[in-house]
């Protein structure tokens, strides 16, 4: 019988030959760096060289980092800062020609309903705002508020991807996603974009996940989102069989095949993308725990936020937990007040007076110590605070026991403060019953681009070839509300 001598070569097989040829090549290299180093001609390395490390903006901002307070399911926008007087008067009486298909529930359309809630100008600017905002309102001098804002669709998951991805259709990288895949993050140990859902077990927003996504962006700018209940990130801890000798060890086992595989798979980005996430999770198992520890701060700090108020303490966690973020070099930041539709979040179909009364009661005082506690520590001028839900709510009442208020995608409120905002500043109107953005319409994209711009990217610069074309956050629209910025 014939033993055949020869056998194929294992998959990652380093022949004698292209071993001799690598190790030359390396000798060549390490000639070179000698020769530059010489000379002063040699680099210095990078301490963080990767897809997150920081990268500068097109221009320089004061903006830094971005905190953004999304009020999901709809705020009122006539219930909290755009107070119309008109309703008041006409308050009651039906709306003639109104189309009932602007809301989402078309046969419960009532007629125009007055704000159950009192509104008082305060601050030196004089700006309107709802009685449900005592803590919020005490900062207005330091806020901008956009009144003409709108969007194109009436129903939640569509509003909410818009909002966030500026298209109405999943698939496509949200606002977060594309600031860290242009600024990187100035912490290498914390996740660069961090997202916060409800905590007391009322769900996550429509569209779950796909409202923090990176879409088509490599994988590793999606945010990352911090579980309501036990642990905050799944495999924070390292296993108790496993001393940190041996899971670095097993890293550099990892790390070292999905290079082999990349060299031999240029193409496929998601395998770069896999080795930073697993570096980033042995490098947050001693960063994260301390930085989401907000029983280190002092009694004084947590009382601010509300802490030790049941009727705000999720909250006020995720917002202290929100500035202990921005403060070691986070990026991104997002909350979601409020979980599914109706009572569970701002969606107030049923009783507006009670829904918006239960939800800025959940909210004002950690958002007022939010942007307090930032403006004492110095960290107002580095970071930008968003706030705004996915649509507003009309005018007119929606028929039950208690009235409620509809879906309303032609006029909601946004309101921004810190770095690079002019405080004390409105811009925009809505008529004078609140239905529709009338005076300097804002568009999401036109939204966009003014928080692009606020933290030192230009929104027509900021792009992404995927499949044969560049995409932008803004798509080919976009213009930046100048009025607004200091």
């Amino acid at each position: 019988m014939n033993i055949p001598h020869y056998f194929a070569p294992p998959a990652g097989f380093v022949s004698r030959r292209q071993f001799l040829r690598r190790a030359g090549n390396g000798c060549g290299l390490l000639a070179l760096a000698s020769l530059l180093s010489d000379e002063g001609l040699l680099a210095k390395p990078s301490a963080a060289a990767g897809p997150l490390a920081p990268k500068a903006g097109h221009f320089p901002a004061k903006a830094k980092s971005v905190i953004y307070l999304f009020m999901n399911g709809g705020q009122s926008q006539v219930d909290t800062w755009d107070y119309k007087p008109e309703l008041e008067k006409r308050d009651g009486v039906a709306l003639k020609g109104f189309d009932n298909n602007t809301g989402f529930f078309t046969d419960q359309v009532g007629p125009l309903l007055k704000s159950p809630f009192q509104f008082e100008r305060k601050g030196q600017s004089g700006i309107w705002a709802s009685e449900i905002f005592p803590k919020i309102s005490e900062h207005v001098d330091r806020m901008a508020f956009i009144y003409s804002c709108w969007t194109d669709s009436n129903n939640h998951s569509p509003a909410l991807f818009k909002v966030n991805t500026g298209m109405a259709r999943m698939g496509f990288p949200c606002l977060g996603a594309w600031v860290t895949y242009g600024l990187g993050s100035e912490s290498q140990n914390l996740p660069a974009f961090v997202a916060m859902y409800d905590t007391l077990g009322r769900g996550l927003p429509k569209g779950h996940s796909q409202n923090w996504g990176a879409g088509f962006l490599p994988s590793v700018y999606q945010g990352t989102a911090l579980k309501p209940q036990g642990a905050p990130i799944d495999d924070l801890y390292r296993p108790k069989e496993m001393d940190a000798d041996q899971q670095r060890a097993q890293l550099d086992l990892l790390a070292k095949l999905n290079r082999q595989q990349a060299e031999q798979r240029p193409g496929e980005s998601d395998l770069a993308a896999r080795i930073e996430s697993f570096e980033l999770a042995y490098r947050m198992q001693l960063a994260a725990p301390e930085a989401l520890d907000i029983a280190r701060e002092p009694l004084p700090v947590q009382k601010l936020y509300g802490i030790d108020n049941p009727k705000c303490a999720h909250f006020a966690k995720q917002c202290l937990m929100a500035r202990r973020l921005v403060e070691r070099g986070v990026r991104c930041v997002q909350i979601y007040s409020g979980g599914m539709e109706n009572e569970r979040s701002w969606d107030g179909h049923i009783d507006i007076a009670g829904n918006h009364r239960q939800f800025a009661g959940e909210t004002d005082i950690p958002i007022g110590a939010l942007l307090t506690d930032l403006h004492q520590r110095g960290l107002l001028d580095s970071t930008l605070i968003v706030c705004n839900g996915e649509f507003g709510r009309l005018p007119v009442s929606q028929k039950g026991a208690k009235p409620g208020r509809d879906h309303n995608p032609h006029a909601f409120t946004t309101w921004l403060c810190g770095a690079g905002v002019k405080g004390g500043t409105t811009f925009g109107a809505t008529d004078e019953i609140g239905l529709r953005a009338e005076v300097d319409r804002v568009s999401i994209h036109d939204l966009h681009a003014t928080i692009l711009h606020l933290l030192g990217l230009d929104h027509t610069k900021l792009t992404y070839r995927y499949n044969g074309r560049d995409f932008r956050l803004t798509d080919v629209y976009g213009s930046v509300v100048k009025a607004v910025l200091a």
